[in-house]
Parts: C-alpha cells; sequence; structure tokens
C-alpha cells in the first residue's frame, strides 16, 4: 500500500510538471503545433531511459523507487494520449502538414532523447 501510494504522489507531481510546461509553452510559442506536448514526451522519453539504465546497473538502485519514478512521475508527465489526440486532430483539421511535422518531431525526437539518456545513463555508471 506504501508503494502505491507514492506511485499515486509522483503521478501527481509529474501530471503538474506536464500542467505547468503546457501553459508555459503555450504563452512561449503560438500556432497550432503542440509544443507542450512535445516538450513532455522528449522529456519523458529522455527521463525514462536514464532511470532504467541506473536502475539495472546500481546494485542499491531499489526496485521501489524505479516504479514510483517510471510509473507514477513519468506516467503523469508522458502524455502520449494528447500526442494522438492533437495529431489525429490536426489531420482532421486539414492541417496535415503540421500533423506530419508533430508527428515526425514526436517519434524521432523521443527516440533520440532515449538514446542520450541511455548514453548519458552508461557514461554515468559505465556500460
Amino acid at each position: 500500500m506504501q508503494r502505491l501510494f507514492w506511485i499515486c504522489v509522483a503521478g501527481a507531481t509529474g501530471t503538474g510538471v506536464r500542467y505547468l510546461i503546457g501553459l508555459w509553452a503555450n504563452q512561449r510559442f503560438e500556432g497550432a503545433f503542440p509544443v507542450g506536448t512535445l516538450i513532455v514526451n522528449l522529456v519523458g522519453c529522455f527521463l525514462i531511459t536514464i532511470v532504467m539504465q541506473l536502475s539495472v546497473s546500481i546494485a542499491s538502485f531499489s526496485p521501489g523507487l524505479r516504479v514510483v519514478l517510471t510509473t507514477g512521475f513519468m506516467g503523469g508527465l508522458t502524455t502520449y494520449s494528447a500526442f494522438n489526440y492533437e495529431t489525429t486532430k490536426l489531420w482532421l483539421d486539414g492541417t496535415r502538414r503540421i500533423a506530419l511535422l508533430n508527428f515526425g518531431a514526436t517519434t524521432m525526437g523521443c527516440l533520440i532523447a532515449g538514446l542520450l539518456g541511455l548514453m548519458l545513463a552508461r557514461r554515468w555508471v559505465g556500460g
């Protein structure tokens, strides 16, 4: 029960961070492109690979902490459901170029962010 509590706290924190990034992005960037969603997906992909690599490389990295950070915080932070909705809406609204740009930037950007996170984590712990 205690693990569930911490997962929920971390999830709420991730959700709050996602909301604040969305507010900031909407004020900072104009246009139809969903910058806030892209940012949280890139950050989430980067962070989850760091946490997962560290959790398998460092014996003292607790499985409880790993699940709190990944399922909890990053589960609340990342927004693939919003990504899907926004991309579909852009497509259906006739802004297909922006929909394709969003799809490409998110999928390739998240892959690159994940690889960078993995490389950084491996540099920290060797491997």
